[in-house]
């Protein structure tokens, strides 16, 4: 509409005495337990998806933890393990921290030709071995397929 967008996180303009905001999922709410580097909330991606931030210690078990990218229906078009990239072995705390330990994980995907929305969403989920509903926490950002 020609608005400018303001200075802010996420971003927002005004139009007519409305204020709107980008849908940037719960990132916000979440930052202080994962943090996404790559890709970014409504970033444009393609396959294969190479996923890299850094979560708290507790969101790994066994230093690991499951993603998942959804079509904009909802379904699963590609899951894997994003992995901790902190190893004693080589001068890191390991996993087994409270503090924030980088991550890695590549998604294959394929995309149905056709479909209806180009819309989709990474799902970073906190492992969560116990099964017990009151230990889930997951990360939804909104991403774009190219």
């Amino acid at each position: 509409l020609g608005n400018p967008v303001m200075e802010s996180y996420p971003r927002q303009c005004r139009h007519g005495g409305k204020t709107f905001v980008e849908y940037i999922g719960n990132e916000l709410e979440k930052s202080d337990l994962v943090r996404l580097s790559t890709p970014r909330p409504n970033a444009t991606i393609s396959s294969p998806l190479v996923i890299r931030g850094e979560a708290r210690g507790y969101w790994f078990f066994e230093a690991s933890f499951p993603v998942y990218l959804t079509d904009w229906d909802g379904l699963i078009i590609a899951e894997g393990i994003a992995t901790a990239k902190s190893d004693p072995a080589d001068g890191g705390a390991g996993w087994m921290t409270e503090d924030f330990v980088p991550f890695e994980a590549v998604l294959n995907f394929t995309v149905a030709k056709g479909v209806y929305s180009k819309r989709g969403t990474l799902i970073l989920k906190k492992d969560n071995p116990s099964g017990l509903p009151e230990h889930d926490d997951a990360l939804e950002i909104p991403v774009t397929f190219e």
